[in-house]
């Protein structure tokens, strides 16, 4: 719910905001499993979208994707509504569905060259020795300009690699075939858990996560998260990337009056466990700058010490559901968590958290000036929107009727590494995909990326062929003439540096 630039939160002795112009200094929700995680950041995405702040979040159970229908007005709902002082509207918000696998909503791809050498290492369980290599692998594609944009294009530059081993080790390092023997076993095990589908083209354009509706209001996009959860390394590796990219893409806007995209990171633990100290720095450094970028980060998870001291540090706006301190960790989450908070005389803040029920919970938000306010009790505010997910066919209703239709569904294959590398040997390549069965590029080259028609009254529609070529070869120049920034954003986010072997 939206007033006067503030979302409603819910009721203590008083109403409780989020104040929008304060919401790109991130976020915390925590709770034990059923105390009304999920429901608080509905109702939080909603009262975002209303206010025009599009909406990134995971859907790990399904239950946030009944944002897209209408509230069904429970007895719960409407009781809780007259407890708070509010009427209760019922409401449908936009929404956008993904999904890395393409099951349940528009698929998401990024190219090897974008999740950069660090995060694949971490998402292949490699070593430091396997890393290096790895590294070494990435500034050979850089330094030849190859374009590495999926996993055939990874596999084929340390095919390379390995067969000339001794040429690469005077200029760049030692490599141990064995340990490129490894890093391709690991590759092979993430085909087979369907990885493969994440790398390749069409790219995101993370753009099309920030986008508003006719209203005006925010879309919020929601990630298919239940299957991907069997791959947690995966999750975390995609999301992470998803913040470099925003973090790269977005300029420096310092303080907005609302946010440009707020970013919800439900089970945040799993980016963190086993985490190298490098990734954990640049996570830190991430979440530090990135609100300059008028990007708002949220983490959800059950336990407050999920998340590192440093990251937690950089969290001003707070909800705090139940926890249940039966084991000495639990009673350190629970005085951990009390900690944190500005501390009312009004009431223990440590005994309240294991006394909270279903839907209410401890709220701190920043105040005029960057100061938390003192924690208060509060109960909830009901959604507009459904609570629950949509049936199949409903989810199908909303992705057919998605403005991104069509824009991302069918893959790409352009030339990249492995047809360079392939013509370098000779060897015979690999039938091509549908997009390479269309002309390549071909003749359109030259008018795609420089002197053809120029725009204006004369200029022809292109044809549906021709729009597919432009994409491919835009996302290749992308590849390409971005190494260098992209270079930079892995010093930024702990990857690849050229002082590194």
């Amino acid at each position: 719910m939206l007033e006067d630039g503030k979302i409603l939160l819910g009721k203590s002795t008083k109403p409780e905001y989020l104040t929008l112009r304060l919401a790109n200094r991130h976020g915390l929700v925590t709770g034990a499993t059923g105390t009304g995680k999920t429901v608080t950041l509905q109702v939080m995405a909603e009262g975002f979208s209303n206010a025009g702040v599009p909406v990134f979040a995971a859907d790990i159970k399904g239950d946030l994707s009944g944002v897209a229908a209408p509230g069904d007005g429970k007895e719960p709902f409407l009781k809780r509504a007259k407890e708070i002082g509010v009427d209760y509207a019922p409401d449908r918000f936009p929404v956008v569905f993904w999904d890395l696998f393409g099951e349940q909503g528009h698929p998401i791809r990024a190219t090897v060259t974008e999740m950069g050498p660090l995060l694949l290492a971490r998402l292949l369980e490699l070593n430091d020795t396997q890393e290096g290599i790895l590294n070494i692998a990435f500034k050979l594609a850089d330094d030849n300009n190859w374009p590495v944009l999926d996993l055939k294009d990874l596999k084929a530059l340390l095919t390379f690699v390995g067969e000339n081993e001794k040429e690469i080790d005077v200029k760049y390092g030692n490599v141990a075939k064995a340990s490129i023997g490894a890093i391709q076993r690991q590759i092979l095990r993430l085909e087979t858990q369907g990885g493969d589908k994440f790398f390749g083209e069409p790219a995101l354009d993370i753009h099309d996560f920030m986008r508003t509706d006719r209203d005006g209001r925010g879309v919020i996009n929601i990630l298919a998260a239940d299957k991907l959860m069997a791959k947690p390394r995966l999750y975390a590796s995609f999301l992470l990337w998803m913040l470099s990219e925003l973090f790269e893409e977005l300029p420096e806007v310092g303080d907005l009056d609302k946010p440009k995209l707020v970013f919800f990171f439900d089970e945040a633990h799993l980016l963190f466990n086993d985490a190298p100290k490098p990734l954990l720095d640049a996570v830190e450094q991430v979440v530090r700058l990135i609100r300059s970028k008028g990007v708002g980060v949220y983490f959800v998870t059950q336990n407050p010490l999920d998340v590192p001291q440093n990251v937690l540090a950089q969290l001003g706006n707070r909800v705090q559901h139940a926890l249940r301190a039966f084991t000495p960790r639990d009673q350190k989450a629970v005085k951990a968590a009390a900690e944190t908070f500005r501390q009312n005389p009004a009431f223990s803040t440590e005994k309240a958290i294991t006394e909270l029920g279903v839907g209410e919970a401890l709220v701190s938000t920043l105040e005029k000036g960057g100061v938390p306010s003192m924690v208060e009790r509060t109960l909830i505010a009901p959604p507009s929107a459904r609570v629950g997910p949509l049936t199949e066919a409903e989810r199908r209703e909303v992705v057919q009727a998605s403005p991104l239709r069509g824009k991302y569904d069918d893959p790409l294959d352009a030339e990249s590494a492995y047809e360079m590398l392939a013509k370098r040997k000779e060897m015979p390549e690999q039938p091509a995909q549908e997009a390479s069965t269309q002309g390549g590029l071909g003749g359109f080259l030259e008018s795609i990326l420089g002197g053809g028609q120029p725009a204006g009254k004369g200029r022809q529609r292109m044809t549906v062929t021709e729009v597919v070529i432009r994409s491919a070869a835009t996302s290749i120049a992308r590849s390409v003439g971005t190494q260098l920034s992209r270079a930079i954003l892995r010093n930024v986010l702990g990857g690849m540096t050229r002082g590194r072997r």
